[in-house]
């Protein structure tokens, strides 16, 4: 019975991942950028007609929809299961490209991939990661967080080389129809794989390796015990101060990730789409890299290492991306690196999310304070492309972002980390119940 109900979480995770992968293209904005932008240059009477300093806005209210979203979405996730929640998902993202795939209107690609695609990727982002989690422990949180999440981060992968293919074949257009009607599809499919566990169930496999408390709770029921509600959660300091870091954490990899094919154009030329795919790529495997690191030694210090290596890439990247002789091979490690650590924020924050508000409210909880990630990417994404325009370079944009991520880092030192509390909690307990010795 516990093989079948492992594999039963296996095929949960793996469909949501696979939703994840689907509506990962929010990622891939920087190639269809990249489309807009080469028509409002050559000037066409039926091209785009917009101001280059508006070229991140689909990008940017897509990110603070997606965000503001997950808030209703995780609500009907929690109230009505993964499954619908996951096909009203598709059906807005798809409608949102059907949309833009007819115009070159600039309120109607903010509506239809900022507004409609956004909410849609919300909804089947909320639907994929807590089916998951309720499968399995609490010490594998991490890693399956990390795992649900990654294929989002690895769409690009497969999206910006296909994006470009068929841009150059169909034209822009033709690809925001062609990508509409798959993702309807594929996330159709894969939501009838998404189950919840049944009542009252409890994860195999679970080993308290850190004691256990004297009072007949270890530490996974000390855990499921900790059902906070949305409004008690945001009273707490602690959602405040994790709220922030992850404006600061996402905002900076958003900054990046929506401009990396424009920063690797000059070294790259028309394979500049590498760079997303190269991103990716780091993006997925931070995800579950730190997931698995954050079960094995903790959510804090892995966050604070994440913080600390992201600020360094940042101020590292301006010399890069300034210089008129950066390789081809450099930019590709930046766009890797700094991918693996905005990836890691995307594990880390469900996972601490889940070990300090508990699973029965997860989906709205979470999606509370993913709004953090929204904002982030709305302002340094907005930001970033004044900058640009303004100046011509991106180098104000990394310092800014750096300098975040530094006050970040101090932040973090004074962070309390629940599940070390709990486990110190438990030694105490333990050792004054432990009979003395003659």
């Amino acid at each position: 019975m516990a093989a079948r109900k492992k594999h039963k979480g296996n095929i949960v995770t793996a469909a949501g991942t696979g939703i994840n992968l689907a509506l990962g293209v929010l990622y891939a904005w920087s190639i269809f950028k990249a489309g807009i932008s080469q028509s409002i240059q050559k000037g066409d009477p039926g091209g785009f007609k917009w101001d280059q300093a508006s070229l991140n806005d689909p990008y940017a209210v897509c990110c603070m929809m997606f965000a503001c979203s997950m808030i209703l979405a995780g609500t009907i996730q929690d109230k009505f299961g993964p499954r619908r929640t996951a096909v009203i998902g598709g059906v807005l993202v798809s409608t949102g490209f059907l949309w833009i795939s007819q115009t070159t209107d600039y309120l109607s690609w903010v509506i239809g991939f900022g507004v409609l695609a956004g909410a849609g990727i919300a909804f089947g982002y909320s639907a994929a990661t807590p089916s998951a989690l309720k499968w399995f422990p609490a010490n594998k949180t991490g890693r399956i967080s990390g795992i649900v999440v990654a294929g989002f981060g690895l769409a690009p992968v497969y999206i910006a080389p296909l994006g470009q293919y068929l841009l150059n074949t169909l034209g822009l257009m033709e690809t925001m129809m062609v990508f509409g009607l798959a993702f309807f599809l594929a996330v159709s499919v894969l939501s009838l794989f998404l189950v919840n566990p049944p009542a009252n169930y409890a994860p195999p496999g679970f080993v308290e390796r850190r004691g256990r408390s004297t009072g007949g709770k270890n530490l996974r029921e000390q855990f499921k015990d900790r059902n906070v509600s949305p409004l008690k959660m945001i009273r707490e300091p602690a959602f405040w101060l994790l709220w922030f870091l992850y404006f600061i954490g996402a905002g900076a990899g958003l900054m990046v990730i929506g401009s990396v094919a424009g920063m690797a154009k000059a070294s790259l030329g028309a394979n500049a789409f590498l760079a997303v795919g190269i991103l990716a790529i780091g993006n997925a495997g931070g995800r579950i890299a730190a997931g698995t690191l954050s079960d094995k030694i903790g959510r804090k210090r892995t966050l604070f290492a994440i913080f600390l290596l992201q600020a360094l890439l940042m101020f590292v990247a301006v010399p890069i991306i300034g210089a008129a002789t950066a390789t081809a091979l450099l930019i590709l490690v930046l766009a890797t690196l700094i991918g693996f650590n905005y990836g890691a924020n995307l594990a880390l924050f469900p996972s601490f999310s889940k070990d300090l508000w508990g699973l029965k409210n997860f989906g709205v909880n979470y999606g509370v304070l993913f709004t953090a990630w929204g904002f982030g990417g709305l302002v340094m994404g907005r930001a970033s492309e004044t900058l640009m325009a303004r100046t011509g370079s991106f180098a104000a944009s990394f310092v800014t972002a750096g300098m975040l991520l530094l006050i970040g880092t101090g932040i973090i030192i004074f962070m309390k980390d629940r599940k070390d509390e709990l486990r110190r909690q438990n030694r105490r307990s333990a050792g004054n119940a432990a009979p003395a010795r003659s």
